[in-house]
């Protein structure tokens, strides 16, 4: 594998300073130079923006440039997700996936393999289902894990140690191991009576989450 130090000769710019433009910036310690978004860079460029950015910035650099959009396809504009979540600093993403739509900059596509990622080919017109899905297993999952540590407090039940993650993380890995046979719970089971008293114990907005969620358990089981 090719390692950071190796690109430096081969250099091209991050535009954009938020978290996944610094992220990337610093795990290629000088392999890359990260500027703001109005810059005029003459090497390629790896655009690190919001969507709604992405198609004006990109026209500034066609042909020489790639962006990180996971929903978003231009024509012409080639873009590389991470499936990760970057909070500013150089992280282990041996392993992860990098999803690759069109042909980016080799020495932006090097600079990601370089780093651990694992390209594969993701079609523009599926990555809208792609990126909901990933939306779906990420940021909702951790929205409902914050949400019943919060009803808990609410309540006044304050777990001791890792509270419910460690909970999460094991039926994630028995789910990621086992399949649909590896999802526990009342509604794999089918405890109806367990359910309906766990749901009138939620508060109200809550509840047809639960049960709708539940439901979608019940079908990958069945």
């Amino acid at each position: 594998m090719t390692c950071a130090s190796e690109l430096k000769s081969h250099q091209f710019t991050i535009l954009g300073r938020g978290k996944a433009g610094r992220a990337i910036a610093d795990a290629l310690a000088g392999a890359a130079a990260l500027e703001p978004h109005f810059a005029d860079p003459e090497r390629s460029v790896l655009l690190a923006l919001p969507d709604g950015a992405i198609a004006k910035h990109s026209a500034r650099f066609q042909g020489r440039c790639a962006h990180l959009s996971g929903s978003l396809h231009i024509d012409g504009v080639p873009s590389l997700h991470p499936l990760t979540s970057f909070d500013g600093a150089a992280g282990d993403w041996r392993g992860v996936p990098l999803a690759v739509t069109g042909e980016p900059p080799q020495v932006i596509l090097d600079a990601f393999v370089s780093l651990g990622f694992v390209p594969f080919d993701l079609p523009g017109e599926l990555k809208p289902l792609y990126h909901a899905c990933a939306v779906m297993a990420s940021g909702h999952a951790a929205a409902l894990w914050l949400a019943a540590d919060s009803i808990l407090k609410g309540a006044g039940v304050t777990l001791p140690g890792r509270g419910l993650l460690g909970l999460t993380e094991a039926a994630l890995s028995n789910a990621a191991e086992l399949g649909p046979a590896g999802l526990t719970g009342p509604f794999a089971r089918g405890d109806e009576e367990t359910i309906q008293r766990d749901a009138q114990a939620l508060p109200e907005k809550w509840r047809e989450l639960f049960l709708g969620l539940g439901d979608v358990a019940r079908r990958a089981n069945s």
